[in-house]
Protein backbone atom coordinates (compact mmCIF):
# COMPACT_ATOMS: atom_id res chain seq x y z
CA UNK A 1 0.00 0.00 0.00
CA UNK A 2 1.52 3.64 -1.16
CA UNK A 3 2.18 6.17 2.11
CA UNK A 4 0.40 9.78 1.91
CA UNK A 5 2.09 12.58 0.82
CA UNK A 6 2.91 13.53 4.41
CA UNK A 7 4.08 10.09 5.38
CA UNK A 8 5.97 9.53 2.20
CA UNK A 9 7.81 13.33 3.11
CA UNK A 10 8.62 12.12 6.76
CA UNK A 11 10.50 8.87 5.42
CA UNK A 12 12.34 10.63 3.21
CA UNK A 13 13.23 13.02 5.83
CA UNK A 14 14.55 10.27 8.39
CA UNK A 15 16.27 8.56 5.57
CA UNK A 16 18.12 11.21 4.86
CA UNK A 17 18.88 12.06 8.78
CA UNK A 18 19.94 8.53 9.40
CA UNK A 19 22.47 9.17 6.35
CA UNK A 20 23.74 12.25 7.59
CA UNK A 21 25.25 10.77 10.61
CA UNK A 22 27.42 7.73 9.97
CA UNK A 23 28.53 10.81 6.99
CA UNK A 24 29.30 13.47 9.68
CA UNK A 25 30.77 10.49 11.89
CA UNK A 26 33.32 9.44 8.33
CA UNK A 27 34.40 13.09 7.62
CA UNK A 28 35.21 13.45 11.21
CA UNK A 29 37.17 10.42 11.73
CA UNK A 30 40.81 12.25 12.86
CA UNK A 31 38.60 14.74 15.18
CA UNK A 32 36.45 11.99 16.85
CA UNK A 33 39.40 9.29 17.28
CA UNK A 34 43.12 10.52 18.62
CA UNK A 35 44.12 7.15 17.34
CA UNK A 36 45.96 5.91 14.38
CA UNK A 37 43.65 3.42 12.41
CA UNK A 38 46.93 1.80 11.38
CA UNK A 39 48.75 1.23 14.56
CA UNK A 40 48.81 -2.18 15.88
CA UNK A 41 49.33 -2.90 19.62
CA UNK A 42 49.86 -6.73 20.82
CA UNK A 43 49.49 -6.34 24.08
CA UNK A 44 45.86 -4.64 24.15
CA UNK A 45 44.90 -7.28 21.42
CA UNK A 46 40.83 -8.28 21.23
CA UNK A 47 40.32 -5.78 24.39
CA UNK A 48 36.98 -5.88 25.11
CA UNK A 49 35.21 -2.12 25.13
CA UNK A 50 35.85 -0.16 27.87
CA UNK A 51 36.78 3.38 28.37
CA UNK A 52 39.44 3.71 26.11
CA UNK A 53 38.70 2.04 23.29
CA UNK A 54 34.97 2.19 23.30
CA UNK A 55 34.40 -0.44 20.75
CA UNK A 56 37.51 -2.41 21.73
CA UNK A 57 40.55 -3.33 19.85
CA UNK A 58 40.96 -6.12 17.21
CA UNK A 59 43.12 -9.00 16.69
CA UNK A 60 46.29 -6.88 16.14
CA UNK A 61 45.51 -4.39 19.02
CA UNK A 62 43.32 -1.97 16.79
CA UNK A 63 41.01 0.57 17.94
CA UNK A 64 38.30 -1.38 16.17
CA UNK A 65 36.01 2.77 16.72
CA UNK A 66 38.33 4.59 15.10
CA UNK A 67 39.00 1.86 12.20
CA UNK A 68 35.61 2.08 11.81
CA UNK A 69 34.84 5.52 11.61
CA UNK A 70 37.73 5.56 8.69
CA UNK A 71 35.76 2.43 7.18
CA UNK A 72 32.81 4.59 7.17
CA UNK A 73 34.91 7.11 4.85
CA UNK A 74 36.16 4.46 2.31
CA UNK A 75 32.15 3.26 1.76
CA UNK A 76 30.77 6.54 1.38
CA UNK A 77 33.43 7.40 -1.12
CA UNK A 78 33.76 3.83 -3.05
CA UNK A 79 29.52 4.12 -2.84
CA UNK A 80 29.58 7.72 -4.45
CA UNK A 81 32.11 7.30 -7.10
CA UNK A 82 30.66 4.03 -8.32
CA UNK A 83 27.17 5.57 -8.37
CA UNK A 84 28.44 8.96 -9.86
CA UNK A 85 30.69 6.77 -12.83
CA UNK A 86 27.47 4.70 -13.31
CA UNK A 87 25.34 7.51 -13.47
CA UNK A 88 27.37 9.35 -15.85
CA UNK A 89 27.31 6.34 -17.83
CA UNK A 90 24.13 5.34 -17.66
CA UNK A 91 22.39 8.33 -18.82
CA UNK A 92 24.81 8.58 -21.95
CA UNK A 93 24.39 5.39 -22.79
CA UNK A 94 19.88 5.02 -22.20
CA UNK A 95 19.37 8.80 -23.81
CA UNK A 96 22.15 7.85 -27.18
CA UNK A 97 20.05 4.61 -27.57
CA UNK A 98 16.61 5.69 -27.08
CA UNK A 99 17.15 9.13 -29.29
CA UNK A 100 19.14 7.25 -31.80
CA UNK A 101 17.38 4.28 -32.55
CA UNK A 102 20.34 2.94 -34.97
CA UNK A 103 22.88 2.44 -31.61
CA UNK A 104 20.26 1.21 -29.73
CA UNK A 105 20.60 -2.46 -31.25
CA UNK A 106 24.27 -2.10 -30.10
CA UNK A 107 24.43 -0.61 -26.91
CA UNK A 108 21.03 -2.26 -25.48
CA UNK A 109 22.84 -5.73 -26.27
CA UNK A 110 26.11 -4.68 -24.51
CA UNK A 111 23.80 -3.62 -21.53
CA UNK A 112 21.29 -6.95 -22.14
CA UNK A 113 24.86 -9.01 -22.02
CA UNK A 114 26.07 -7.47 -18.76
CA UNK A 115 22.88 -7.98 -17.01
CA UNK A 116 22.37 -11.50 -17.95
CA UNK A 117 25.33 -11.75 -15.08
CA UNK A 118 23.95 -11.19 -11.45
CA UNK A 119 25.22 -8.16 -10.26
CA UNK A 120 27.38 -9.42 -7.58
CA UNK A 121 28.54 -12.00 -9.35
CA UNK A 122 29.84 -9.88 -12.16
CA UNK A 123 31.77 -7.75 -9.81
CA UNK A 124 33.25 -10.48 -8.24
CA UNK A 125 34.74 -11.81 -11.13
CA UNK A 126 35.91 -7.58 -12.29
CA UNK A 127 37.50 -7.28 -9.55
CA UNK A 128 39.42 -10.95 -9.30
CA UNK A 129 40.58 -9.90 -12.63
CA UNK A 130 41.56 -6.04 -11.70
CA UNK A 131 42.58 -6.58 -8.37
CA UNK A 132 42.20 -4.95 -5.47
CA UNK A 133 42.54 -1.55 -4.23
CA UNK A 134 39.62 1.28 -4.48
CA UNK A 135 40.54 2.11 -7.95
CA UNK A 136 39.55 -1.27 -9.32
CA UNK A 137 36.53 -1.68 -7.33
CA UNK A 138 35.19 1.56 -8.18
CA UNK A 139 35.67 0.27 -11.92
CA UNK A 140 34.52 -3.36 -11.55
CA UNK A 141 30.94 -1.95 -9.55
CA UNK A 142 30.15 0.82 -12.05
CA UNK A 143 30.53 -1.58 -14.77
CA UNK A 144 28.08 -3.80 -12.82
CA UNK A 145 25.67 -1.67 -12.22
CA UNK A 146 25.15 1.06 -15.13
CA UNK A 147 23.22 -0.97 -17.23
CA UNK A 148 20.14 -0.89 -15.03
CA UNK A 149 20.27 3.08 -14.77
CA UNK A 150 20.62 2.87 -18.67
CA UNK A 151 17.90 0.79 -19.40
CA UNK A 152 15.81 2.83 -17.27
CA UNK A 153 16.89 6.14 -18.61
CA UNK A 154 16.44 4.61 -22.26
CA UNK A 155 12.66 3.76 -21.22
CA UNK A 156 11.86 7.25 -19.45
CA UNK A 157 13.50 8.92 -22.57
CA UNK A 158 11.12 6.96 -25.47
CA UNK A 159 8.50 8.48 -23.14
CA UNK A 160 9.57 11.91 -22.79
CA UNK A 161 10.48 11.54 -27.10
CA UNK A 162 6.48 11.08 -27.85
CA UNK A 163 5.40 14.47 -26.12
CA UNK A 164 3.83 17.04 -28.50
CA UNK A 165 6.85 19.67 -26.67
CA UNK A 166 9.42 17.90 -28.29
CA UNK A 167 8.16 17.46 -32.04
CA UNK A 168 7.53 21.68 -31.13
CA UNK A 169 11.46 21.72 -30.58
CA UNK A 170 12.25 19.66 -33.53
CA UNK A 171 10.10 22.13 -35.86
CA UNK A 172 11.83 25.04 -34.78
CA UNK A 173 15.22 23.81 -35.66
CA UNK A 174 16.18 23.03 -32.47
CA UNK A 175 19.41 20.64 -32.10
CA UNK A 176 19.95 17.38 -30.43
CA UNK A 177 21.98 18.10 -27.91
CA UNK A 178 19.53 21.59 -26.94
CA UNK A 179 16.31 19.00 -26.86
CA UNK A 180 18.76 16.03 -25.08
CA UNK A 181 19.62 19.06 -21.99
CA UNK A 182 16.61 20.88 -21.70
CA UNK A 183 13.71 18.70 -22.66
CA UNK A 184 14.82 15.37 -21.92
CA UNK A 185 16.76 15.40 -19.29
CA UNK A 186 14.48 17.73 -16.60
CA UNK A 187 11.89 15.25 -17.22
CA UNK A 188 13.95 11.83 -16.48
CA UNK A 189 15.87 13.22 -13.41
CA UNK A 190 13.33 12.14 -11.09
CA UNK A 191 12.83 8.45 -12.20
CA UNK A 192 16.71 8.20 -12.47
CA UNK A 193 17.61 9.34 -8.83
CA UNK A 194 15.66 6.74 -7.57
CA UNK A 195 17.12 4.18 -8.92
CA UNK A 196 20.87 6.21 -7.91
CA UNK A 197 19.64 5.93 -4.25
CA UNK A 198 19.63 2.16 -4.42
CA UNK A 199 22.47 1.96 -6.93
CA UNK A 200 24.39 4.06 -4.03
CA UNK A 201 23.14 1.72 -1.12
CA UNK A 202 24.16 -1.54 -3.43
CA UNK A 203 27.88 -0.32 -3.87
CA UNK A 204 28.12 0.20 -0.07
CA UNK A 205 26.79 -3.31 0.48
CA UNK A 206 28.78 -4.89 -2.06
CA UNK A 207 31.90 -3.14 -2.12
CA UNK A 208 31.48 -4.66 1.93
CA UNK A 209 30.87 -8.01 0.28
CA UNK A 210 34.24 -7.86 -2.20
CA UNK A 211 36.26 -6.72 0.75
CA UNK A 212 35.21 -9.66 3.32
CA UNK A 213 36.09 -12.00 0.27
CA UNK A 214 39.52 -10.33 0.33
CA UNK A 215 39.54 -9.08 -2.80
CA UNK A 216 38.32 -5.67 -2.11
CA UNK A 217 39.96 -2.87 -0.72
CA UNK A 218 43.62 -3.73 0.13
CA UNK A 219 44.60 -4.49 4.04
CA UNK A 220 45.25 -2.63 6.17
CA UNK A 221 43.04 0.17 4.47
CA UNK A 222 39.72 -0.07 7.31
CA UNK A 223 36.94 -1.09 5.53
CA UNK A 224 33.67 -2.08 6.66
CA UNK A 225 33.55 -5.38 4.82
CA UNK A 226 37.28 -5.76 5.58
CA UNK A 227 36.75 -5.65 9.01
CA UNK A 228 33.83 -8.14 9.28
CA UNK A 229 35.98 -10.58 7.77
CA UNK A 230 38.96 -10.10 9.97
CA UNK A 231 36.35 -10.92 12.82
CA UNK A 232 35.27 -13.59 11.54
CA UNK A 233 37.42 -16.04 13.28
CA UNK A 234 36.94 -14.07 16.21
CA UNK A 235 33.37 -14.12 16.65
CA UNK A 236 32.78 -16.05 19.36
CA UNK A 237 35.51 -14.87 21.54
CA UNK A 238 35.41 -11.15 20.20
CA UNK A 239 32.18 -10.26 18.68
CA UNK A 240 32.46 -6.44 18.56
CA UNK A 241 35.38 -6.59 15.56
CA UNK A 242 32.48 -7.79 13.37
CA UNK A 243 29.19 -6.48 15.08
CA UNK A 244 30.31 -2.78 14.82
CA UNK A 245 30.87 -2.40 11.57
CA UNK A 246 28.06 -4.95 10.54
CA UNK A 247 25.91 -2.65 11.91
CA UNK A 248 27.01 0.26 10.19
CA UNK A 249 26.96 -1.39 7.03
CA UNK A 250 23.15 -2.27 7.71
CA UNK A 251 22.62 1.58 9.05
CA UNK A 252 23.61 2.80 5.79
CA UNK A 253 22.10 0.88 3.44
CA UNK A 254 18.94 1.28 5.66
CA UNK A 255 18.76 4.97 5.04
CA UNK A 256 19.38 5.15 1.16
CA UNK A 257 16.78 2.32 0.45
CA UNK A 258 14.28 4.30 2.99
CA UNK A 259 15.41 7.74 0.92
CA UNK A 260 14.71 5.38 -2.53
CA UNK A 261 11.64 3.83 -1.43
CA UNK A 262 10.22 7.44 -0.26
CA UNK A 263 11.26 8.80 -3.42
CA UNK A 264 9.52 6.36 -5.81
CA UNK A 265 6.40 6.45 -3.73
CA UNK A 266 6.19 10.43 -3.93
CA UNK A 267 6.52 9.53 -7.89
CA UNK A 268 3.54 7.06 -7.75
CA UNK A 269 0.43 9.02 -8.81
CA UNK A 270 -1.88 6.90 -6.38
CA UNK A 271 0.65 8.86 -3.51
CA UNK A 272 0.29 12.41 -5.43
CA UNK A 273 -3.78 11.94 -4.97
CA UNK A 274 -3.59 11.76 -1.19
CA UNK A 275 -3.52 14.35 1.40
Amino acid sequence: MSMNKKNVNSYIAIGIILLIIPLILGLLANVLSTYDPYETDPLIRLKSPNSEHIMGTDDLGRDVFTRTLYGIRISLYIGFMVTFFSLIIGVVVGTVSAFYPWTSRILMRLVDGIMAFPTIILAISLAGILGSGTKNIIIALSISYFPMIARITKNATLEVLGMEYIESAIALGKNDLYIIFNYILPNIASRVMVQVTFTFAMAILNESILSFLGVGIKVPTPSLGGMVNDGRNYISTAPWIITFPGLIISWIVLSLNMIGDGMRDALDPRCKNRG
